[in-house]
């Protein structure tokens, strides 16, 4: 890549999102050391509004503002979470995927502020989270634990565990180790207790379609295993065609030869009712797999359980601050030159 360019990387402000900001620009140093990066801070709608995700219209509140930062010229690349990419749609025109560096863990974590593990907490103890997906399992597994919506990035979240507002906080072990917060664990959920997310500890990387120079240079962080998982986990939310109230988990695996193994879950909000898919696939077609577990999740009646589901749009007049993604809240910094 030339010395006289800078990849503006755009990315969430939060503290975690820096993190992984910085991981990647780091990455793309060690592949070229000439390559010279930019950090440009977004704080996106999903981070300035603390209400319902749905009032927004769900998909896509912490990444849309930072893809239209690549589209209009402002960055170059974009680092998300793969779990806040919606994935029964196509990414916008013109951009595509450069990369997904190794999957770092996908379990859940408890947080209390006794340090009791979660099925030994007191009857009414209080869960905070907003998480429809965590919330569906909570009451299906700890039916004597009550849900509090608390939204907020994990330092926020564990800010107001401290100040008492919940007993439990329920966070990914992944966010948690990069805002250097792991020692607060309390205990890891397996994952047959707490599915994961679709892309639970996948970063995605995303440019521009046309940019022939960044996604090859992109493409050096790119890890086979963790872009084949990626593609079956989004081929099943595809197929299911769900929405931001959604309860929906899976996880892929790839054991020794090669195989992928796809864990699909859909949950009813009270946990009363759920639905279960695992089947495996070839390495070559992993959206094969996602598409044939989503398949054999809506003839088990998926569909009804989605439909069922209250899902707002954005209602007109809410009071949401207007943070032009044109002008990031925080200077870029440049770096490796």
């Amino acid at each position: 890549m030339s010395k006289s360019r800078i990849v503006r990387i755009a990315t969430r402000s939060s503290p975690m999102a820096l993190v992984q900001a910085e991981r990647v620009a780091g990455g793309l140093a060690d592949i070229d050391a000439d390559v010279a990066t930019e950090l440009v801070k977004v704080t996106s709608a999903g981070d300035r509004w603390m209400g319902d995700l749905s009032r927004l219209g769900g998909k896509g509140a912490f990444v849309k503002e930072i893809d239209d930062a690549l589209l209009d010229g402002r960055a170059d690349l974009a680092v998300h979470c793969l779990k806040d990419i919606p994935g029964d749609i196509p990414l916008p025109a013109g951009l595509a995927f450069a990369a997904y560096p190794p999957r770092e863990d996908v379990h859940d974590a408890v947080i209390t502020r006794t340090g009791i593990p979660l099925a030994d907490m007191p009857e009414g103890s209080v869960v905070g989270t907003s998480s429809v997906r965590r919330t569906a399992q909570l009451r299906l597994h700890y039916p004597h634990l009550r849900v509090k919506p608390l939204r907020g990035n994990v330092n926020t979240r564990l800010a107001r565990l401290d100040e008492g507002q919940v007993d439990v906080l329920i966070a990914a072990v992944s966010g948690l180790h990069r805002v250097e917060q792991q020692h607060r664990i309390t205990e890891t959920l397996p994952i047959g207790l707490m599915c994961p997310p679709i892309g639970a500890g996948i970063i995605a990387l995303v440019c521009r379609a046309d940019d022939s120079e960044l996604l090859g240079l992109g493409g050096g962080l790119d890890d086979l295993h963790t872009r084949r998982q990626a593609e079956a986990e989004r081929a099943l939310l595809h197929a299911l065609q769900g929405h931001c109230n959604s309860p929906i988990a899976g996880i892929c695996t790839i054991d020794a030869a090669g195989r992928l193994s796809l864990h699909g879950k859909v949950f009813e909000l009270d946990g009363s009712r759920w639905l279960d898919s695992h089947h495996w696939g070839v390495p070559e077609d992993p959206r094969a797999l996602g598409f044939f577990v989503g398949s054999d999740l809506l003839r088990q009646g998926a569909r009804s359980i989605i439909d069922s589901i209250p899902h707002r749009g954005p209602v007109a007049g809410q009071d949401i601050p207007n943070i032009s993604p044109a002008h990031p809240d925080l200077s870029p910094e440049v770096r490796g030159i």
